[in-house]
C-alpha cells in the first residue's frame, strides 16, 4: 500500500508541476527568443551590435567582442573572408557562418562608431 501511495504522489506531482524536461525546454526556448541569424536574415559584420553577432551559430559573447574589436582596429570588414582573421573563427566556423553574414558600408560603420 505504501508503494502505491508513493507512486500515486509521484504521478500527481508530475502532472501538476509538469515534467522537468518540459520545464527545461520552456526555459531554453524563452532564453533563445531572440531571432537567429539565417541566410534570409543575415548579419552585417560592419554594423551589427554585440547582441546581433551572438545570433550567429557558435558566436558567443567573447567571439562577438573580438569581431567588434577587429572591426574597430581595421576600419571594418572589406570582405566576409576577413572573419577568419578573428581569433576563434577558423575555416570550419567560417563555412558555417558564410551564408549568414554580409559586409556592407565598412567606412560608414566605422565613422558612426567615432
Amino acid at each position: 500500500m505504501r508503494r502505491f501511495m508513493c507512486a500515486l504522489i509521484v504521478v500527481l506531482t508530475t502532472c501538476i508541476a509538469g515534467s522537468p524536461v518540459a520545464w527545461a525546454q520552456t526555459a531554453r526556448a524563452g532564453s533563445s527568443a531572440k531571432a537567429r541569424a539565417t541566410a534570409a536574415n543575415p548579419v552585417n559584420l560592419n554594423s551589427a551590435s554585440i547582441t546581433q553577432l551572438q545570433t550567429l551559430p557558435g558566436v558567443g559573447a567573447s567571439t562577438a567582442q573580438r569581431i567588434l574589436d577587429y572591426r574597430q582596429k581595421n576600419g571594418g570588414f572589406k570582405k566576409i573572408e576577413e572573419l577568419m582573421n578573428v581569433k576563434g573563427v577558423g575555416e570550419k566556423s567560417f563555412l558555417k557562418l558564410k551564408p549568414m553574414v554580409v559586409v556592407s558600408g565598412a567606412s560608414a560603420a566605422v565613422d558612426a562608431q567615432k
